[in-house]
């Protein structure tokens, strides 16, 4: 899930740096960049990942 949200969050990025779109100084393309890297960095962690490490016996 973290996978996709991150995906999201690079598109969302491109679109404003490609676009030259003026933002704020909080919602740059870098801002949102990084916001996708540490979504994708859960992912690969396996948090959010919707898997339990827990095995019932």
């Amino acid at each position: 899930m973290l996978g996709i949200v991150a995906a999201v969050l690079f598109f969302i990025a491109f679109l404003i740096n490609a676009a030259d779109i003026s933002t704020n100084d909080t919602f740059t393309s870098t801002n949102v960049m990084l916001l996708g890297l540490t979504a994708l960095a859960l992912h690969i962690a396996g948090i959010g990942s919707g898997w339990s490490t827990r095995r019932r016996r």
